[in-house]
């Protein structure tokens, strides 16, 4: 089946990563590194039941990175042809010759990279043979499900299933060569809701690496349609200072912020304000956070990083303390670190429930304050962790949802924020790398009418 879907096989794109190796050294290059791929996959999208687009992709790409001592020069194509390779190669070491010296310049320590014998099958590939047919009949079935979910729906976005695989090799002139096929589907629906004074839209999907692990159709359209009508005549809460209820879709955005302040280009930048914290308590001690590279099926899994540098579970957070950073080679060298298998960013993160009962014990927990569904907004300082985001979900009263509210404004600082969480749900949203659930804040300011 993979040779069917792809052009070229793992060993023919091992083949062009080691002519490009060739062509770099035959130029004078000291080091070098290389990344060729080929992508294939399928978009079908359904609108109030007629097809709206129906999308085919296949593209490929070689890139080149090469280095004359601790200058780096790097030029890509998507041409695999003989004289397109040989010219970028070509490009790469001229860009080279130009370009000032870089002490932290330079590929991943050998000592660091993925050995052959420790490589994984991660069950990271399974082709869909979905044709376009059912593809449609799949888009159209999920929209027509959430239409039907209520009256007051009166409009669509439609109804979406995409299937993707990529094929890749990453090679440098250390000898590492590594080649990874990996596949990712998806179905989505997005509808309208109409209510006495307002319009309001919203949506579900459901992503996996085998589409056996989709949820269904009809699931996923119901969800959909269900958080539509829920949210119509929504109103505006008194300002004020309240407790905040991240619902897990939203919550996984506060670990974003975490690992973001504490990766590498962040540190070495001093934009973060998490700067040093290496060992240092930076969350509530309830807080845990490990992270698996090798979750089977993982949508963030793989047994080397972007650079060829062995991965490794570990512990994140523990009991609120940070453990580790996310570097690559370049970062790590600014900092005076070693790489920590990170160039590509994070892998899954899991995090420790605190409290049994899903979205309802985090209610009761709560109390009265507010249930955040959706987050708008880039009002973040990541320098500062000053926190401010258009917000709108539910007002909560005795630990039950009151009614929907909207146009507010949600403010606080993230190191206060992460110092301040009162639980954790088990709630867990499994659909991305961040697999967590609900998060309840003790308190945040809430910004409505005066």
């Amino acid at each position: 089946m993979a040779e069917q879907i792809f052009s070229y096989t793992e060993a023919a794109l091992e083949d062009i990563a080691a002519r490009m190796l060739a062509l770099a050294r035959a130029g004078g290059a000291t080091a070098a590194e290389t990344d060729v791929s080929e992508g294939c996959g399928q978009n079908v999208s359904v609108r109030l039941g007629e097809v709206e687009t129906i999308e085919y992709n296949r593209d490929k790409g070689v890139s080149l990175t090469v280095y004359l001592g601790q200058k780096k020069g790097h030029a890509s194509t998507s041409d695999f042809s003989d004289k397109a390779l040989a010219d970028t190669a070509a490009a790469a070491l001229n860009i080279a010759r130009y370009t000032a010296e870089d002490d932290c310049a330079g590929l991943a320590d050998p000592a660091l990279l993925l050995k052959a014998g420790d490589r994984r099958d991660l069950d990271l590939y399974h082709p869909w043979d979905l044709p376009v047919e059912q593809a449609i009949a799949l888009a159209r079935q999920c929209e027509d499900v959430a239409r039907g979910v209520d009256a007051r729906i009166s409009n669509s976005e439609g109804g979406t299933v995409a299937t993707h695989a990529t094929r890749h090799c990453y090679a440098n002139s250390h000898g590492y060569s590594g080649s990874l096929t990996t596949s990712r589907h998806s179905l989505s629906a997005s509808v309208v809701a109409s209510g006495a004074n307002s319009m309001q839209r919203d949506y579900w999907y459901s992503t996996a690496r085998h589409a056996d692990d989709l949820l269904s159709a009809e699931e996923v359209g119901r969800i959909a349609g269900e958080r539509a009508v829920r949210r119509l005549d929504g109103r505006r809460v008194k300002t004020g200072q309240y407790p905040v209820l991240f619902e897990a879709p939203v919550a996984g955005s506060l670990l974003s912020h975490l690992v973001q302040a504490v990766s590498g280009g962040s540190l070495y930048r001093k934009s973060s304000f998490l700067l040093d914290s290496l060992g240092q308590q930076v969350a509530a001690s309830l807080l845990n956070i490990s992270e698996d590279p090798f979750v089977l099926r993982g949508l963030a899994s793989g047994c080397a990083d972007d650079e060829g540098v062995a991965t490794s579970a570990r512990q994140f957070v523990k009991d609120g303390v940070l453990q580790g950073y996310f570097l690559g080679s370049y970062s790590a060298r600014k900092l005076g670190m070693q790489s920590t298998g990170h160039a590509g960013g994070a892998h899954n993160l899991v995090v420790q429930p605190t409290l049994a009962g899903g979205l309802p014990a985090l209610l009761a927990r709560m109390g009265t304050g507010l249930l955040v569904t959706e987050l708008m907004g880039q009002g973040i300082n990541m320098v500062t962790g000053d926190y401010s985001r258009g917000a709108s979900g539910f007002w909560v009263e005795n630990g039950v949802i009151a009614y929907p509210v909207e146009e507010l404004t949600i403010a606080g600082n993230l190191r206060d924020m992460l110092q301040g969480i009162d639980a954790i749900g088990d709630d867990i949203d499994y659909r991305g790398s961040r697999h967590m659930g609900s998060v309840l804040l003790g308190n945040m300011m809430v910004a409505g009418e005066a």
